[in-house]
Parts: C-alpha cells; structure tokens; sequence
C-alpha cells in the first residue's frame, strides 16, 4: 500500500504567546510518541496542538552515545502509516539495527510526514484541571488550555545515582549513562560502569573495546541471546505473539513495568553481550555496590548469583523457543546450549588508591518525573495509574510508557497500537470539536484506510 500524507491541518497560530489559547486536544511531547498521537488524531479529525520543550527527537540526538545503535531490528520500528521498509521510510536492512544518525532520519522524516501541529521550544511547567474539567498548561510560553491533555513524554526521566556514605574524590569524573558519548570525553584511566542493564552493558563493552580497564558492577538485568536456531531472538518471540501480549496477560502483570530490560547489543549487525567472556578478557567484574566509605568502595558477595540468573533467563526464552519449534514440527538448525567460559571470584572491597580509576559512569537507570502535573492520577511513588494510558481523571492520558500496554508501548514497535486506541477514546468523548465537523472526519478516515 502507498501511504499518502494526511492534507496537512493548519500551523498552530501562536507565533510566540500561548496565553488564552485553547485546544480540543495538547499533546505535550513531540518524540515518537507525541508524532504518533498528532498522526492518529489527524485521521480522526481532531484538532490539537502538540507542544515539544526541545526539538523533535532531541534525546536521540543528546542523550546517547557515539556507537550507540538499537537493539531491536529495524522492522519493528513502525510508527502509525510509517513502517520502516517500503511505504514509509523506505528503508532497506529490515534485520539490521540502525545507528544513532539513521534514527534521528527516521524520526525527522516521520515528523515531514506527519506535518503536525508542533511548537518546538515550548516547555510545559504546570498542568491542571480546574473545576469546570477544562485543562490549564503553564507554559515557558504563556497559559493556554485544553478539553484533554496527552502526557507523551515516556517514562524516563531523572537519571539515578545511589545513596553513599561518603561521596567519591572530587578527582574521580562522574558521568551519568546520558551524558556519555566515548571513552574521549574521560581522562584517561580505568573507569567504573555501575548497572549492567542496556545503557550499562553496552557504555562497558563500548569503552572494553576501546582498550580501557573496565571495572562493572552488575546489576540484576537480565541478558538475552542475539540469535538462536538461525533466527533472531526477536523473529522468533514475534512470532509467538510475545509483542502482543498485553499487560494484563503477563504473568507478572504490571510488575513487570519496573522489571530490568535485557541487555543485548544490534552493534556489528547483532551478538550476544557476554559478561563472563569480557572478564575472561580483562573486564572486572563485581556484584551490587552497596556504599563507599574512606575510600573503599564495597559489593555484595553475590555476582556468582547475578550472573547466573542473568544466563538462566536468556537460557529459559530458549527453552520456550525449543518448545514452539518442537510443537510445530519445524525444520530449523539444531544449535548447542551456552555453556559458561568464566567463573567469578567474590570481590566485597575495593580501594580507590589501588585502583587508577578516574571515571565513574552510572547506569541504573532513571526515575520518572511527573511533579508537573498537578492533578491526582499518581500513585504513592509517583506513577501514573492507568488502563491503557487512560487515567481516572477524564480527559488526561498518557502515551510511551515503558509496558503501558505491551512490551513495544515505549519503543518504535508498539507505541502506535497505543496512539491509535487513545486517539479513538478522545474522538469518542462527547462535546469534543473536531476538524470540520463530522463529514471531514468520515473523509480523513477514509484517505487514511
């Protein structure tokens, strides 16, 4: 199917002062999930305004470092009426993993198509809701409002680094995984990677192939193989239906929302990121770091379990493999178990003098940040309850939250199953305007179809 860009809806006219705006709809973001929400609501006809506090796909360019590339196979980045392949963005290595720069493309070229109602530069500080039920954002822009709100600005936020006793010496570099671009920006040295899910496995394995000294702690991420039986680890899990699994049906069920990512790598067109195999090779490894104190940093005896665990995981995804293989009678290559090439050493102390660390990069993921919204959806540890991104309070959604639906809700896979749902639920409600009355909309469904 060709795909047609929707005619475009208008340019918000709001040259540089929101106050007294007003809009059926705001979506507040403008990355993947915002244009993905601006998309569907265009094809519904409803009028809205999406505010961007940086520019389109700023993380993708700020926020990620020099060899970074996805993990996930480039077939499944398919935003709404933009797949990756033909009739969209026209890419060519379906099963490749596109780099930092191609991304970036594909989210520039996915913001020409959709041609949104975007103000970039524009921060939203304060939202709530008064007591008629209309919406106020305060913005670096001025106040405007809205009947319904979409708060599409994912689920990471506030980058975490843990309490200590005492903090390191001012002569150690500390950096946050965001901030890391290469081993270049660090003096030179050993340095330290604390956390071993994505961010951490692959910041350790890029500055490990660099040539430095790394010392990892790791973490209780769990770790999958890249390939097995001559598929794709991913080809085979979609497959089965795992990237259609709702919530509701995992067997950890909203736990699994706070559940660690496992760590693999798309760099060098895919492999296994191995820990015990970069220790054999000279990274050094140790379990959970628990404090710092005169010097000394200190770990849990417990690496031996960590990594262990990590293995049992990526072995137990092959066993369901093994199972659907065997069920359906398939002719695939048979493929040998992996088998540990390295065993650890418990190490609970290490001193920084006897060390030449002078880096520290942390990697233990981020908190989410919603304190700006002023209305009463928040769980006590300040995550937004919802059913599908749909919050008790009427009116305000959420979009890209990590397992907000299914495993993709936050990434190029799923988001957009999650956009079209919320743009049905806002067309939906009652009294909402929407762009030329209800014969456009039949029109903009059908060009759409």
């Amino acid at each position: 199917m060709t795909v047609t860009p929707l005619p475009t809806r208008g340019r918000p006219d709001v040259p540089g002062d929101l106050t007294g705006v007003h809009r059926p709809v705001i979506v507040i973001g403008g990355g993947q999930a915002g244009l993905s929400m601006s998309r569907c609501l265009s094809k519904v006809g409803v009028d809205h305004l999406v505010l961007e506090r940086d520019e389109v796909a700023h993380s993708w360019k700020t926020y990620r470092w020099d060899t970074f590339c996805l993990v996930t196979p480039n077939w499944q980045c398919n935003l709404p009426d933009f797949p990756y392949g033909e009739g969209g963005f026209g890419g060519t290595d379906p099963h490749g993993f596109m780099v930092r720069s191609q991304i970036v493309e594909y989210l520039e070229a996915y913001r020409a198509f959709v041609d949104p109602p975007l103000l970039e530069g524009v921060g939203v500080n304060r939202l709530f809701r008064d007591d008629h039920g209309t919406y106020h954002l305060a913005t670096t822009a001025g106040e405007c409002t809205a009947d319904q709100v979409v708060v599409a600005t994912g689920g990471y936020h506030t980058p975490i680094t843990p309490p200590l006793s005492q903090p390191l010496p001012d002569s150690v570099t500390q950096v946050q995984s965001q901030d890391y671009r290469s081993g270049a920006q660090l003096p030179p040295g050993e340095v330290l990677v604390v956390g071993s899910g994505q961010s951490g496995a692959q910041i350790a394995e890029d500055l490990h192939l660099e040539g430095r000294t790394v010392h990892l702690v790791v973490g209780d991420a769990p770790r999958v193989a890249r390939f097995y039986r001559g598929r794709d680890v991913t080809d085979w899990l979609d497959e089965m239906g795992y990237y259609r699994m709702p919530v509701t049906e995992h067997p950890r069920r909203e736990a699994v929302r706070a559940q660690a990512n496992h760590y693999v790598t798309g760099r060098d067109g895919g492999r296994d990121i191995d820990l015990r195999a970069h220790a054999r090779d000279g990274m050094r490894l140790y379990g959970l770091m628990t404090d710092h104190r005169d010097g000394v940093l200190h770990f849990n005896p417990d690496l031996t379990e960590r990594l262990d665990h990590a293995d049992e995981v990526s072995e137990s995804i092959k066993d369901t493999i093994d199972k659907y293989i065997a069920d359906r009678h398939l002719d695939v290559p048979a493929e040998e178990r992996y088998t540990p090439v390295w065993q650890p050493t418990e190490t609970t102390e290490l001193r920084l003098a006897d060390t030449d660390i002078t880096s520290v990069v942390w990697c233990i993921g981020f908190r989410q940040n919603f304190s700006w919204v002023d209305v009463p959806v928040f769980s006590g540890r300040g995550a937004p309850g919802h059913q599908r991104g749909v919050t008790s309070a009427p009116g305000l959604y959420f979009l890209g939250l990590p397992w907000q639906w299914t495993w993709g809700s936050g990434r190029f896979s799923g988001v957009g199953d999650d956009a079209r749902y919320l743009a049905e639920r806002i067309r939906s409600q009652r009294g909402l305007t929407t762009a030329g009355g209800r014969g456009d909309v039949c029109n903009v469904l059908a060009l759409g179809s």
